[in-house]
């Protein structure tokens, strides 16, 4: 076989333990039409060893998006991502940035575009930490929703009607709702390229960063329903107040200035080839 036909399978713990039937699913097709190697880490440094002595093998994920940025931060610091080419086979249940990207849906036509489609030159952002993100950048980061009270705790119901329901009625005749949490602002100062796009005395609902077409899409959200201000650059730069923010599934910070850089076509990813069904 080709060096082409010559796989490394890196097979996520967390794929392993969330879907075990579509990693089967993926392994049979894989090894049916490759010399694939099977690697099985159990967590995230032997991961990155299995990474490191891929050789000449094409380096093929089977995981959820944090696996692939796990694997694509890996290959960027090894300096390896500007030459070769990455694979994926989407499993879990958080897998939208890899769909976004371009790979198919189910474990058959991802695993089938592995073998048969063809690499596609993609964008990111890199920062001065040799951070990477592929998808969508947002500052500051977004706060997790809590759980609703008494959600998967066992609560009781007679009739039908728990008692947390009951409880909950009996609450909302008695209080006033809680008045509307106003939209909470922060004094940041976006630089692009060099020019200044907005500074600290102007309040910032949010800033989104995104790679795209050669160029970073930033979008700065003003306070008081002003209209966002927009710019295509190759450097972002934000400062202010600590602020945490959101590169891809991961939140990063608090941090009081951070530079992302484009890197034009820095990585590969495998797609389906333009001919082949899409998977969906």
């Amino acid at each position: 076989m080709s060096a082409h036909d010559q796989l490394l399978v890196v097979i996520d713990p967390v794929a392993r333990r969330s879907d075990g039937e579509s990693v089967r699913i993926a392994k049979d097709v894989l090894c049916g039409g490759s010399e694939a190697r099977i690697c099985l880490p159990e967590g995230p440094e032997e991961f990155a060893r299995a990474l490191a002595r891929r050789g000449s093998r094409r380096p093929v994920v089977v995981g959820d998006d944090r696996a692939l940025l796990r694997a694509v931060a890996l290959l960027h610091r090894d300096r390896w991502l500007g030459d070769g080419a990455l694979s994926l086979v989407p499993v879990g249940t958080s897998v939208e940035l890899a769909h976004s990207l371009g790979v198919p849906r189910g474990a058959v036509a991802a695993a089938r575009a592995v073998l048969d489609g063809s690499v596609r030159r993609l964008d990111l952002l890199e920062d001065e930490s040799d951070g990477v993100v592929l998808g969508d950048l947002s500052i500051p980061a977004g706060a997790a929703r809590a759980a609703r009270p008494g959600a998967g705790a066992g609560v009781p119901a007679a009739n039908g009607v728990s008692v947390w329901d009951t409880c909950r009625s009996l609450v909302r005749t008695l209080v006033r709702p809680p008045p509307a949490q106003p939209v909470r602002t922060h004094r940041l100062r976006v630089e692009v390229d060099g020019e200044l796009l907005t500074d600290l005395d102007r309040l910032v609902e949010g800033v989104t960063v995104r790679a795209g077409d050669g160029r970073a899409e930033v979008t700065v959200h003003h306070a008081a329903h002003a209209e966002p201000v927009t710019a295509r650059a190759l450097t972002v730069t934000v400062s202010g107040a600590d602020f945490r923010y959101r590169a891809d599934a991961l939140v990063t910070g608090p941090v009081r200035t951070r530079t992302w850089t484009l890197r034009a076509g820095a990585w590969g990813l495998t797609l389906p080839s333009p001919t082949s069904p899409s998977g969906d």
